[in-house]
């Protein structure tokens, strides 16, 4: 009886003592056998964000916020190392709202002042993912409605991207999807130059393919006639070369071949004509000289530059200029 009362009074002792200690938990050790190892008490900072991220997936956004902001106001976790972590949260719960706007401004945060964190990356990510949407039509929520169009925050939040995180699979996504959405909107000239930051920057990506042909497509939309600059129309015979030197079946699928060139040689070859008519009804004979004879020579077997012979011919500048003009236009030179 008396030992049954000691052993009592030993397990009361020890479970007295044992409140104020740390938690033990039992781990099984193949080799050692069973062992004891003690659990830290738990981290109130830590557990609030917890508590946050859970409200967050269960889809309550406004009590996640509620408690992340006053997170954020305690001074005790003014220096916490999760500061960076509860900012992106709260971004979180902001978007989950539908407030993506204001959003924002803790992402920000979290990019210009923890560039270490690994939030960091996160955080552009989920500005990358409001942009898509603004570009969209996704418009700014105000006063309660969505009136406010913000295609330029979107395109801003994609070159950022591109600059904070460059060679990254995040920024190679934002570059494509911000040259895609300038062809859409017919903004070639954006697009054209968008892809060629693209093909530059991401030689190896699985979109190369169609950003060579959205770049040949953007650069033939933007000629709009002989009586404008031709260079694009040379820029695009090269890029046409090069998609079906890369890509042959491709090519051949979307009409990317040498009959295209062709064409493109034909339109090249007229705008040049213009050009050199242009200068004869301003009276500019040199100028108009020195085009045709670049006609003839740089576009063979055209309309334009068979025309260009002619007026070449009618206006007798054709033996001031037979040097420098190809054989195969003026044909085997004839004896008196």
């Amino acid at each position: 009886m008396i030992t049954l009362r000691l052993a009592q009074a030993a397990l009361a002792l020890a479970l007295a003592s044992g409140v104020h200690a740390q938690a033990q938990r039992a781990t099984l050790d193949p080799s050692a056998g069973w062992a004891s190892t003690s659990l830290e008490s738990p981290d109130p900072a830590r557990s609030q964000l917890d508590e946050a991220r859970s409200l967050i997936a269960r889809e309550e956004p406004s009590k996640a916020k509620k408690i992340l902001d006053d997170w954020l106001d305690e001074d005790e976790f003014e220096s916490s190392p999760y500061r960076a972590e509860a900012l992106r949260l709260r971004g979180d719960a902001k978007y989950a709202m539908g407030n993506e706007y204001k959003a924002l401004y803790d992402y920000e945060q979290v990019i210009r002042e923890f560039p270490a964190s690994s939030e960091y990356v996160v955080a552009i990510q989920r500005e990358v993912e409001i942009a898509k949407k603004y570009l969209a039509g996704l418009r700014k929520r105000w006063l309660g409605m969505r009136i406010e169009a913000q295609a330029g925050t979107g395109e801003e939040l994609l070159i950022r991207a591109q600059e904070r995180m460059p060679g990254s699979l995040v920024a190679e996504d934002a570059a494509i999807y911000l040259a895609d959405y300038y062809f859409d909107k017919r903004r070639l000239e954006m697009a054209s130059d968008m892809y060629d930051i693209f093909l530059r920057n991401y030689p190896n990506s699985p979109h190369r393919m169609h950003a060579m042909q959205r770049q040949v497509y953007s650069n033939i939309a933007r000629f709009k006639g002989p009586r404008y600059d031709g260079s694009l129309l040379l820029e695009s015979k090269l890029l046409i070369q090069r998609f079906a030197l890369d890509y042959p079946a491709q090519a051949e699928q979307a009409g990317l071949t040498s009959a295209l060139v062709v064409r493109l040689e034909e339109s090249a070859a007229a705008q040049q004509l213009e050009a050199a008519k242009w200068y004869i009804r301003v009276g500019d004979g040199p100028a108009a000289r020195y085009t045709l004879t670049r006609l003839v020579r740089d576009h063979i077997g055209t309309v334009a530059a068979t025309e260009g012979l002619s007026i070449l011919q009618d206006r007798g500048w054709l033996e001031t200029d037979r040097d420098t003009v190809e054989p195969e236009i003026l044909g085997p030179e004839t004896t008196p």
